[in-house]
């Protein structure tokens, strides 16, 4: 059945207080978090994922082709607001978020695998993010109107993934790789510091939004939550089924569950100028995944010190 929002208010004119200054603080600040994390990945941390290709596979399969085809099953029987689905969808085609490497280190997981996938996405993701979105958006007709009404440019869609991503990642490696002992004393300052700055800015985001979280929140409340414990379950139990063991199947469920909302909101302040259901379904989130993301860390670090102790 479909879900209905009050008749009086058209949700797609709900315009989120983010302007072009605001846009392009956070379109450095994600290249930055991109070239931090960059800076402690190696080529022969790639060598070493290939060497065990199930786990890329399952990474690959879990990220970018179950959640984005079981985010589509799920629109499909709530029937959201069609802004609200193109929302979930754009969610489900980012790479994950960066924050999911200190998240996975934290519950217990295996921390170079989840930097390993976190670089490995991000690559592929320049070519799937805009893939999964135009593929799944125009399988569901409200969504494709959507599609329709925007002209979805590919090609710029690519050039703005490739610069905010593609580019610090390679920049990244590339230093690390001939000045390694210049990166990590770069990485120890700049990794923590950019990811600080990340969370600030989504928060003061947030605090200029206050007005609107009040009055709209409930309209995207449930189906982020929703959204994104799905995504951790999905995870999870993906890498389950492939018979990984736990500490891979919590960096699987990591690199799943929590998605580039920043690259999100860009994407969306960027080819549907800022869409009023996309833009608050998306900025909840990014506020959201942090929380949910630090809520599972900690439980699953705390059962692993447990575990550690009765042993």
């Amino acid at each position: 059945m479909l879900l209905e929002t009050n008749p009086t208010i058209n949700i797609d004119d709900i315009k989120i207080n983010f302007d072009s200054s605001g846009l392009w603080v956070l379109n450095i600040a994600i290249a930055i978090i991109m070239f931090g994390v960059a800076l402690g990945i190696s080529f022969e941390d790639f060598k070493r994922l290939f060497k065990n290709p199930k786990i890329v596979f399952v990474g690959v399969l879990s990220q970018f082709i179950l959640l984005p085809a079981a985010t589509f099953g799920a629109i499909l029987i709530i029937e959201p607001h069609p802004s609200f689905a193109l929302g979930m969808i754009m969610i489900a085609a980012c790479p994950g978020g960066n924050v999911s490497n200190f998240f996975s280190k934290m519950a217990g997981g295996n921390a170079a695998l989840s930097v390993s996938l976190t670089a490995f996405a991000t690559l592929i993701c320049i070519f799937m993010t805009p893939f999964n979105l135009q593929f799944w958006g125009s399988m569901y007709e409200p969504t494709n109107t959507i599609l329709k009404t925007v002209e979805l440019n590919w090609i710029d869609l690519l050039k703005l993934v490739s610069l905010i991503l593609g580019i610090p990642l390679i920049s990244g490696m590339i230093i690390k790789h001939y000045h390694s002992e210049m990166a990590e004393k770069i990485e120890k300052v700049l990794k923590p510091l950019s990811m600080l700055v990340f969370i600030a800015l989504i928060f003061i985001a947030f605090s200029q939004n206050l007005d609107v979280f009040a009055n709209h929140i409930h309209h995207v409340l449930l189906l982020v939550i929703f959204h994104n414990i799905f995504a951790f379950i999905l995870g999870f139990y993906t890498a389950k089924s492939f018979k990984l063991n736990t500490q891979d199947c919590k960096t699987i469920a990591m690199e799943t569950g929590i998605q580039n909302g920043g690259l999100g909101l860009l994407l969306i302040f960027g080819f549907f100028d800022g869409l009023g259901g996309m833009a608050l379904l998306a900025a909840f989130w990014g506020v959201w995944d942090v929380f949910s993301g630090m809520a599972l860390a900690t439980f699953w670090g705390r059962n692993k010190n447990k575990q550690i102790e009765i042993n």
